[in-house]
């Protein structure tokens, strides 16, 4: 098998530090044919990210193919993240970078703009589906989180932008941090529904901070650093409360702070933004 020129981003850093390391790969710097899918999954596995994604110029457009060791997802957010900082960084100069992406099916904007070794990316990532949960969708997928129908209260929601996943809100920081989930339980329960995993977040503070934890082990990912995605569908849900502008913080119980910032508007649209560093040579560990 081949193995094409990797970076690896860190996206959604907080700070300038910890984010969601993610293989960016450019496949037209790829020698020879394009990647298989069983390439595209190798990738992911070998460099120690969660995702990658995989990026080709055609024409005037940017398409972006995202994937895990599982398979192929439609949509991912910080992998767009990454895509549009690895991107700026070759396009260079000090204007910022604007590209018209492809993903899924759907064409959006994105846009990224280079600070020191950091890079700010944004981007729209499409429309958000909200609905109430039916049931049994709420019996099965909450106790596989160790959660009582008490726990989280009425404000449990289906979201989905590219794929549907659940909100779960708890009450504080401490009850996140607390939670230790039964992947095995809740994988069976999200692969019933189609579900892409269990996003669950404390309460916003007046200013729109919380704190949330993205548990997908249907894509093979036990726990995800940064769920840009999901952040994007709890936006459009909080819109309808009055709350427009969040700033997510995730990754902590990873030892990997990511932060990932919100603005939806009551037509349930979202701008997702978070910045990026890539990594170099000095930066991959040793030994």
């Amino acid at each position: 098998m081949r193995t094409p020129n990797v970076t690896v981003v860190r996206a959604c850093l907080r700070g300038g530090a910890g984010g969601s390391p993610t293989a960016v790969v450019l496949e037209d710097d790829t020698a020879g044919p394009r990647l298989g899918d069983d390439e595209r999954r190798r990738i992911p596995v070998e460099q120690g990210t969660s995702h990658a994604v995989y990026v080709r110029q055609d024409g005037d457009t940017t398409e972006l193919r995202f994937f895990t060791a599982e398979g192929e997802l439609p949509a991912c957010g910080h992998g767009t993240v990454a895509a549009l900082a690895l991107l700026a960084a070759r396009h260079g100069g000090d204007r910022p970078y604007r590209a018209t992406l492809r993903a899924g099916g759907r064409v959006f904007a994105g846009r990224a703009e280079r600070d020191g070794d950091r890079i700010t990316a944004a981007f729209d990532p499409g429309p958000v589906d909200l609905r109430e949960p039916t049931a049994e969708e709420r019996d099965l997928v909450l106790p596989a989180l160790g959660l009582a129908p008490d726990d989280v209260g009425p404000d449990v929601r289906i979201a989905g932008v590219g794929r549907e996943r659940v909100l779960v809100p708890v009450p504080s920081w401490a009850a996140l941090a607390a939670l230790r989930p039964d992947l095995d339980r809740l994988r069976a329960a999200c692969d019933r529904f189609g579900l892409l995993g269990a996003y669950v977040h404390s309460a916003p503070s007046p200013e729109g901070a919380l704190a949330a934890r993205m548990f997908a082990p249907s894509i093979g990912v036990p726990e995800d650093i940064a769920n840009a995605n999901s952040t994007a569908c709890l936006a459009a849900h909080l819109a309808d409360r009055g709350v427009h502008r969040i700033a997510v913080d995730m990754g902590d119980a990873l030892g990997s702070p990511a932060t990932i910032t919100a603005t939806a508007g009551p037509d349930h649209r979202v701008e997702l933004g978070g910045s990026a560093r890539l990594l170099t040579e000095a930066d991959r560990p040793t030994g």
